[in-house]
């Protein structure tokens, strides 16, 4: 457990503090079981490190762990949780959990076995709690961690920060929320360079080499992480990237299953099964008519990448602009909210508020005459009644 110890803290000493998430206030780190999922470079690792700096500094009562450690080739992370217990733990924050092969079972009995330890562990994505066989979902809250919002990449990158502002409030006070706003920045500016290089917090100002990581990223989840997580096998990777090859070439993909598994040689079962799991992986991002009883096999109405940093690192071409205001949105608002497939509109936010999407001439014309309906308009920077900017919805986390 020392070398464990001495590894916590070199990492703690070197860790940043410069930039916090906002979730480092708002998640309930106090819970007796707390999981965060993310896709890879969301910056799950650094908001552990960051919170133990913050509440524990050099104190014994916390400890991190990572179980790609080569010190877990030969050791059980149970015994490990008992040592530190024993020792007066009180916090073990446990990351890359689904690189332990036992990691929901053991986790289980540290949780069942010591009541007065506190655990936060981290993993993919694609971590099922409820299905895995110690099923954790009666124990443990869990969240998922999305990458920066406009928010945040305008306070991590340009040191401009701003509170977060509530979807009614967006709803109710837009005019009077933007022009407050630009008092202290123009959000237009850095609007673009938001949309191409930063939902990742690990920009560092080549985007070639920031789009080939990406890249990288993807082929890792779909190498790895499925066959790992989801039992996909190794020979249908080259088709789930087909899929992906094909979804990025024509975003928003309406998918017409028959045609796409006449064109792919996939069945319609494992096409609709790729969806799904490359949903639950962060790198689609599914859209449906319903959002209650989603079953693996239920055809998503439109389909679009999971943010727009992707888009510029998948595709073969410039993205289209509608197809990037779209992503955005359906990225920003998707964090907290339920997003559906409307009969008109783009998209329906909460089962209540329709919203089109589109550039700054775009009209109420297809939404005319709907209850609670609203433009998000681009290239603006403030709107009246019910024509929102864009960039706002950049603001709710």
């Amino acid at each position: 457990m020392e070398v464990l110890r001495k590894r916590h803290q070199a990492l703690i000493s070197n860790i940043s503090m410069s930039f916090q998430r906002r979730a480092i206030k708002t998640l309930p780190w106090n819970q007796r079981l707390l999981g965060i999922k993310g896709s890879r470079g969301v910056g799950k690792t650094t908001l552990l490190l960051q919170y133990i700096k913050k509440h524990y500094g050099n104190s014994t009562e916390a400890l991190y762990v990572t179980l790609d450690d080569i010190y877990f080739y030969e050791n059980r992370l149970i015994d490990l949780a008992d040592t530190f217990a024993a020792k007066g733990g009180k916090h073990l924050f446990i990351d890359e959990v689904h690189k332990y092969e036992n990691w929901a079972n053991e986790i289980k009995n540290i949780y069942d076995y010591h009541p007065d330890l506190k655990i936060v562990f981290t993993g993919s994505s694609l971590l099922e709690i409820i299905s895995s066989k110690a099923d954790l979902s009666r124990r443990a809250i869990v969240y998922n961690l999305p990458g920066l919002s406009f928010r945040e990449f305008l306070v991590f990158r340009h040191n401009i920060n701003f509170e977060t502002i509530e979807f009614k409030e967006i709803i109710a006070n837009h005019t009077q929320i933007a022009l407050q706003i630009s008092e202290t920045a123009k959000p237009l500016q850095y609007f673009d360079e938001y949309l191409k290089v930063g939902y990742f917090p690990f920009y560092e100002g080549d985007k070639e080499i920031h789009y080939h990581r990406l890249q990288e990223i993807t082929n890792m989840i779909i190498e790895i992480e499925l066959p790992l997580l989801r039992r996909t096998g190794i020979a249908n990777i080259p088709k789930v990237k087909q899929l992906l090859y094909i979804i990025s070439r024509s975003v928003p993909f309406k998918p017409n299953i028959s045609s796409l598994a006449q064109k792919t040689k996939i069945s319609r079962n494992s096409l609709l099964e790729y969806f799904h799991h490359l949903n639950d992986a962060n790198i689609i991002n599914a859209v449906r008519k319903n959002v209650h009883g989603v079953s693996l096999l239920q055809k998503p109405e439109k389909v679009y990448l999971e943010n727009t940093n992707f888009a510029y690192a998948l595709s073969q071409e410039s993205p289209d602009k509608g197809s990037l205001r779209e992503t955005f949105f359906l990225n920003q608002l998707s964090a907290q909210h339920k997003v559906t497939y409307p009969e008109k509109g783009d998209f329906l936010i909460d089962e209540k508020y329709l919203f089109e999407v589109g550039g700054k001439t775009k009209t109420q014309k297809q939404i005319a005459g709907v209850e609670n309906s609203f433009v998000a308009a681009d290239d603006i920077a403030f709107g009246v009644e019910n024509t929102i900017p864009l960039w706002m919805f950049g603001f709710l986390y």
